[in-house]
């Protein structure tokens, strides 16, 4: 077997507005929001939007009435800490931070490299209009 994720499904606080950042999102890595599908699956209480890639699949949903005055923290236990995503060249990262920019992507850390990792680990963070973070990197090997 292969370490290969199939599919991500994440809660968001707020899912109408994540739908907007994240159908200017997905095309920047590859999807085409033509795929993107829609259901409400009552026995679980959400509302989820899965966007398909021949790659990955990837869904958001709304979150239980329970928890939906919650905060997002990446810190918190059982969280999404951050989520990255490979490139296959730094101008790929150059390209794909440009266009976070144009999508209103909340930029942490601008395209560098981080020795912290290995000499040649090049990426950029940003977090979406929930305030979950991401990466999009490319690491020379």
């Amino acid at each position: 077997m292969k370490p290969i994720i199939d599919h991500i499904q994440i809660t968001v606080k707020d899912l109408y507005s994540a739908e907007l950042f994240y159908d200017k999102f997905f095309p920047i890595l590859g999807f085409d929001i033509k795929n993107k599908v829609k259901a409400f699956i009552a026995e679980h209480d959400f509302h989820v939007i899965e966007y398909t890639h021949d790659s990955l699949a990837f869904a958001i949903t709304s979150p239980r009435e329970a928890f939906k005055n919650e905060i997002i923290n990446r810190r918190k236990p059982g969280a999404l800490h951050h989520l990255a995503f490979r490139a296959d060249s730094k101008s790929e990262v150059d390209d794909a931070y440009l266009k976070l920019l144009g999508i209103g992507a909340n930029i942490v850390l601008k395209p560098a490299i981080h020795p912290e990792y290995s000499e040649n680990y090049y990426a950029v963070y940003f977090k979406d209009n929930q305030n979950i973070k991401y990466e999009i990197v490319y690491d020379k090997k």
